[in-house]
């Protein structure tokens, strides 16, 4: 007996260093070719769009499947684009911006958490992340920074409001090249053997699913885990700048 409690400790402490990260799909909901992300594994954690075509079902489809759902909520960027329905925006009270949200959830069922789409603007603004972090501590919902500004003040608010937080540290695919993906995949494995815990968010480009399929193998030949967003708010981790070659990459 004593054997077998000595080997359970030593199991669970060797898998609690190993190092982790969670992938986050987002921008799912518009179109066809996003249901190529149910054939992803599922601890492949996917973020949905609010008020889109194939939304709902494929956040009901995934979630059957195992797959974590997140709301993947349209913020207001700096450079004007339009965000699709359910955006928030700086003109918006707090009456009208917490209707939103609430709103965004009713449209994507399952939701556990969210991260921000675009937002370089709006993330930038206390009081409508404030808002926002009081109506996710209602859901009892997670918060992922998509840090598309090195100056959101979203990390702040959520800590603030004691929202369970993380924050993306690497974009895979800003550049969906074979080339590219490499490099950023290389770069994952090197970042979460160094840091620990990575959160790292791609999109459902075709490239990008098929990349993921032919490569996700070598996480575990490399010692890393793959998991589901939420394992790894047990680590809190250690809030950091992300990567040089993230930074410019406004939304």
């Amino acid at each position: 007996m004593r054997l077998l409690l000595l080997l359970a400790v030593l199991f669970t402490t060797q898998n609690s260093l190993a190092a982790q990260v969670s992938i986050i799909i987002d921008d799912i909901g518009y179109r066809q070719t996003d249901e190529a992300v149910l054939a992803l594994p599922s601890d492949i954690t996917l973020s949905v769009l609010p008020h889109t075509p194939l939304g709902e079902k494929l956040a009901a489809i995934a979630h059957d499947k195992g797959h974590e759902i997140m709301l993947h909520l349209p913020m207001q960027a700096l450079n004007g684009k339009e965000m699709g329905p359910g955006g928030l925006t700086n003109q918006m009270s707090e009456q009208a911006l917490k209707q939103a949200v609430n709103d965004a959830f009713k449209s994507v069922p399952y939701a556990r958490g969210v991260n921000n789409h675009m937002g370089s603007l709006l993330t930038q603004l206390e009081g409508p992340m404030i808002w926002l972090m009081e109506s996710l501590k209602q859901q009892d919902n997670y918060f992922v920074d998509s840090m598309t500004t090195r100056y959101s003040k979203a990390s702040a608010a959520a800590n603030k409001l004691g929202i369970p937080l993380l924050r993306r540290q690497l974009f895979l695919d800003n550049d969906v090249s074979p080339q590219a993906l490499e490099r950023q995949f290389n770069q994952l494995i090197q970042l979460a053997n160094r840091e620990g815990q990575l959160i790292v968010i791609a999109h459902p480009y075709p490239e990008t699913i098929s990349f993921l399929k032919a490569n996700l193998p070598r996480l575990s030949e490399e010692g890393i885990t793959l998991v589901n967003a939420s394992r790894l708010l047990t680590y809190r981790i250690a809030q950091k700048e992300p990567a040089a070659s993230d930074k410019a990459h406004l939304r």
